[in-house]
């Protein structure tokens, strides 16, 4: 088929490279235009205009494409389809009619389940069993339009970094398979009485409330790790939690109930796995409690 592929995290690398592989012709990678990063702040391609650059694919970077200039030249590619995996634009009506096809997305969950920008981080958090990937006919409205298939992930307790690359590749290899024969997978209506909608991570959340039960925020530190990583108050540091298990053990929440820094929390205990002190590189606990002990007793904020 004749692609356009549009994307721009990690995420949807896996996806550009495996229907390059898999024989189709992209015409074109549409993406968001390089961001500040690193200490510098140096402006940096996306991954994938990195990833297209090394495929010798064409690279597009629009601010918008609500004006008339951008979807003429989207029109005039003339694509079978059009495949989107977490491009970070909104895609204007005629954009989305623009392909013979129309434009085919690899959302990260099962839909109806978690429209929005932050499916995988909500599933995590709110304790799904499983997650996985929709591929979906893209409509005017977010995450509803028909889906082609699915596939199904297991979340365990697994991080939502680890989700990502994951769903990254299973979501290629579902693409890949829904291109090879597009008449085998009809268009399913969702339910929209079953959605759920999972809105974009806000920093907030990123903070520990000792009140919640342990495994509600064991939840929490593995949705929110790598990014933007929950966080507590040690005598006034502020120090992020990168990993965690819930304990079985009591006490008033947020006092540390030994010198092994096992939290108490509104039920049951947190244990740490892994911390970083701000400017520190991230330790696992015993190595974090050589270079900054605790003592039984304390309140964390």
């Amino acid at each position: 088929m004749r692609i356009i592929f549009m994307g721009t995290p990690e995420f949807a690398v896996p996806a550009l490279t495996a229907l390059h592989d898999a024989g189709h012709e992209i015409v074109c990678a549409y993406t968001q235009p390089p961001r500040p990063a690193g200490r510098g702040k140096k402006l940096s391609p996306s991954p994938v205009a990195l990833e297209a650059e090394r495929l010798g694919v064409p690279v597009r970077s629009p601010v918008s494409l609500r004006n008339a200039e951008a979807q003429a030249e989207f029109a005039a590619l003339d694509a079978d389809v059009a495949v989107v995996a977490a491009y970070g634009l909104i895609l204007p009506q005629p954009v989305l009619d623009a392909p013979k096809h129309g434009c085919l997305n690899i959302h990260a969950s099962l839909l109806p389940r978690w429209r929005g920008a932050a499916p995988i981080h909500r599933a995590v958090m709110a304790g799904d069993a499983e997650t996985g990937v929709t591929i979906m006919q893209m409509e005017a409205g977010l995450d509803t339009g028909p889906m082609l298939h699915k596939v199904t992930v297991p979340v365990a307790r697994k991080t939502t970094g680890e989700l990502f690359v994951e769903l990254g590749a299973v979501g290629a290899a579902a693409m890949v398979e829904v291109l090879a024969d597009l008449p085998a997978f009809p268009p399913q209506v969702q339910d929209d009485a079953a959605a759920i909608y999972a809105p974009k991570i806000d920093k907030a959340e990123a903070k520990i409330d000792w009140s919640e039960a342990a495994d509600v925020i064991e939840r929490l530190v593995r949705g929110l790790a790598p990014f933007p990583g929950t966080w507590f108050e040690l005598e006034g540091e502020r120090v992020k939690l990168l990993l965690a298990e819930a304990v079985d053990a009591q006490g008033a929440s947020g006092t540390v109930l030994d010198d092994d820094l096992t939290i108490a929390c509104g039920s049951g205990a947190i244990r740490p796995l892994k911390l970083q002190r701000a400017g520190k590189p991230a330790l696992e606990r015993p190595e974090f409690l050589r270079g900054r002990p605790v003592a039984a007793g304390t309140h964390l904020a």
